[in-house]
Order: C-alpha cells, then structure tokens, then sequence
C-alpha cells in the first residue's frame, strides 16, 4: 500500500521584491519608448504644418500675380499684398518656432516666395518644388 503524503508549500502569495523591480523596470523602459516616439511624431508634424504653410504662400502669391495679371520680378509687398487679416492668407507661424523669411518680388517658378529659418537643420522646407 502507498501512501500519499500531501506536503505544505510554504510560498506565500504575492511579489518578491525581485520580481516588482523587473516590472517597474520593463513599465520605464515602455514609457520612456512612449515619449521617444511621441517627441519623433511632434517633430514631424511641425514640419509638414511648416512646409504646408510654406505651400499656401506660395499658392497665394500665384493667385495675386494672376489676378493682377503682374509678370515675374515685379516688386510687391508680401505683409500688404498677400498677408494679412483681408488679405489672401493670415500670417502664418512655424509650429517649430522658427522665423518666416519673404521676398519682395514675384519669383520665377521653382523658387520660393518664403521659407523658414529652420530649413537647413529640421528640414522645414519642401522637398520638391520646381512646379510651385
């Protein structure tokens, strides 16, 4: 005959300390990769409202040249003739708090009428624009 024996355990329920480490540790690791990433989704927002901003200028300055029948490199003021509250587009902001720079003239297509100061080191500038 056997006989069984039924054996105690003595684990009590609950964490170790080893174990709440781990998981404290595996939940930093997964925020900070959280705001990694949203820091990367920010950034690139802010350049594609720049260069959507940059396009609108654009596309408004093109609108006042053919409305007003102007050829290129004729002078024109971009704060009274296409910015502005009864203008063609209010003035725009970069998201990024970069500067907006503007010609004086009607530029020749493919060059731009503004662009932002943050160009060279956050890529705020389109990437194709010999046809605007």
């Amino acid at each position: 005959m056997h006989i069984i024996t039924k054996q105690k355990s003595t684990r009590h329920n609950g964490m170790t300390l080893l174990e709440l480490t781990v998981v404290i540790f595996v939940l930093l690791s997964l925020i900070s990769i959280l705001f990694v990433g949203a820091r990367g989704w920010k950034r690139g927002s802010d350049r594609a409202t720049c260069v959507m901003n940059i396009r609108q200028a654009q596309l408004c300055l093109r609108s006042h040249q053919n409305v007003n029948g102007l050829s290129q490199g004729t002078t024109i003021n971009m704060f009274t003739d296409i910015l502005g509250p009864d203008s063609y587009l209010s003035v725009p902001t970069c998201p990024a708090g970069g500067n907006y720079n503007y010609i004086a003239y009607i530029p020749a297509q493919g060059e731009l009428a503004m662009w932002c100061s943050l160009a060279a080191t956050q890529e705020h500038e389109p990437a194709l624009f010999g046809d605007w």
